[in-house]
């Protein structure tokens, strides 16, 4: 079940990286011809002087968010993921789940109609957590996790990294050793 599902996801998001670069290259085809009619055929310095200096400023803003963006989806750490282990408020090691060959796991609560592979039922968030809060899927041996439209959120904190972000519903996230996932306030470390 969530296997085609998440092919669809990935699916859908190449289509959405397609999408990003047309209008990329539209954007430049544009700024092209602008510059061309500011800086060539126009001959007011004072336009040229005001014009120049937005544009730098408009590149450099979009310089580092195309930046940021490709630094967030291709910081993966190449090690093998061998287990997920659940930490308390003090980073203390609860519980452990074993991955093994998976290829998918599902973050959420088990209840009589749903078995989530990673259960976090008694947990101390726990009502926090929905039943289908987030899913694990290994692409080409990159694990990603993805959030499955639940109301508080996944977060991750790279291992890398001080700061934890906040991922996007249906917008899968590449993990690696040493990564803390986030399902809503409950911390899992990857290993």
């Amino acid at each position: 079940m969530y296997g085609q599902n998440s092919m669809d996801a990935y699916t859908e998001d190449a289509k959405k990286q397609m999408v990003i670069k047309i209008i990329d290259i539209i954007i430049v085809i544009i700024t092209f011809f602008f510059i061309l009619y500011v800086f060539v055929m126009n001959q007011d310095f004072i336009l040229k002087t005001i014009i120049g200096l937005m544009l730098g400023i408009l590149a450099i803003i979009y310089g580092s968010i195309k930046y940021e963006a490709r630094d967030k989806n291709y910081n993966v750490t190449n090690k093998k993921i061998r287990k997920l282990v659940l930490l308390n408020d003090r980073g203390a090691e609860i519980d452990e789940w074993e991955i093994g060959d998976q290829t998918s796991l599902l973050i959420g609560k088990s209840s009589a109609d749903n078995k989530a592979d990673i259960d976090l039922n008694g947990t101390e968030y726990e009502s926090l957590i929905n039943y289908e809060h987030a899913v694990l899927n290994n692409v080409s041996g990159v694990w990603y996790i993805e959030d499955i439209d639940s109301v508080n959120g996944v977060g991750i904190k790279k291992a890398s990294k001080r700061v934890k972000n906040r991922i996007k519903h249906e917008n899968p996230y590449p993990i690696g050793n040493g990564d803390t996932i986030y399902i809503a306030n409950t911390r899992i470390l990857v290993k």
